[in-house]
């Protein structure tokens, strides 16, 4: 039996989480890893994809902090949202689960899956955050 190819979406990418793993889409042609995957390489411009499994370890480039939330948010302001450089070098944001006053540019952080606590409407995917590690 053929094994099924799996799109290269991001529905497919949440369905991954959902099951606790970080996938990215690397580019066969030019080894390009784009996080979340995309249906063309931006790179250059190949549609010829394999899903990887990334670390979900790395460290934080860059955030800031949210006062003003979005209303499915609002319980957990302040909160951080920052930029995380993975250990093979694919950047991805994220919320940062830290009190503000102890996040610094640099720190090692790691992905924790599907543990939020804000509800919404739709979509209904899971979602993400990085903690300390």
């Amino acid at each position: 039996m053929a094994e099924q190819i799996q799109a290269f979406t991001i529905e497919q990418f949440y369905k991954h989480l959902l099951q606790g793993k970080l996938m990215g889409a690397k580019c066969r042609k030019c080894g390009k890893v784009h996080l979340p995957p995309r249906p063309l390489c931006d790179s250059c411009f190949s549609k010829d994809f394999e899903w990887i499994e990334l670390s979900p370890k790395g460290k934080l480039l860059t955030y800031t902090v949210i006062h003003v939330a979005p209303s499915q948010f609002q319980g957990m302001a302040p909160y951080a949202v920052g930029i995380v450089q993975l250990e093979n070098g694919v950047k991805i944001p994220g919320m940062i689960r830290a009190s503000p006053e102890h996040i610094k540019i640099g720190m090692p952080l790691t992905m924790d899956f599907g543990t939020c606590a804000a509800t919404q409407q739709w979509p209904q995917w899971p979602r993400y955050f990085f903690k300390p590690a």
